[in-house]
């Protein structure tokens, strides 16, 4: 206890006459966390991350996902996670930047993903949900969907869901909805 207070009491002095090397940027341990689930992801091949406000900005980064197999085979879609100063005790906020037509992400871009909401439990992590994310695009679930007209296209109608999708990629309209190309 001693030694604290000592330590406390060079600090003033340091901060007083100069000597300071300025405030520590101290983590939570939300970003400790992060960084942990970070240095042990295991992506798979078609899948990259990126920080677009810098490797220092960990609680803020996007995920390209580029399906190899599945209706969205060949496409490109981008992901933003901002992942709460509480994670894991909290999902992250999932985004899909990439208009889409999808059953289980509907046009404003939010993501039904069971471990996004009601599954999601602190020993989860962020390779988890990108690898939910991964299986989205390789078996969608009409069953619980965001956008319903994509969901019921698809358990009713197959064929016309996959052209659907390809004429969506392609940067086409669908159900009066323009997308941007993303393959």
């Amino acid at each position: 206890m001693i030694k604290l207070f000592k330590v406390k009491e060079k600090q003033r002095e340091d901060t007083e006459n100069g000597n300071a090397r300025g405030p520590c940027n101290k983590q939570t341990a939300g970003e400790l966390r992060l960084r942990k689930d970070i240095t042990e992801l295991n992506l798979p091949r078609s899948c990259t991350i990126s920080f677009p406000d810098g490797k220092d900005k960990l609680m803020n980064f996007e995920i390209k996902i580029q399906p190899d197999g599945g209706y969205y085979a060949g496409g490109n879609f981008l992901f933003s996670f901002q992942v709460p100063s509480i994670y894991p005790h909290e999902p992250p906020k999932v985004k899909c930047k990439t208009k889409v037509y999808h059953p289980n992400i509907d046009l404003e871009g939010n993501v039904c993903l069971n471990v996004l909401r009601e599954d999601w439990k602190p020993v989860l992590n962020i390779n988890t949900i990108i690898y939910g994310l991964y299986l989205l695009f390789e078996e969608p679930n009409h069953e619980d969907p965001l956008n319903l007209e994509a969901a019921a296209v698809l358990r009713d109608s197959p064929q016309l869901f996959k052209s659907n999708v390809k004429k969506a990629m392609l940067g086409g309209t669908v159900a009066n909805v323009s997308f941007t190309r993303c393959v």
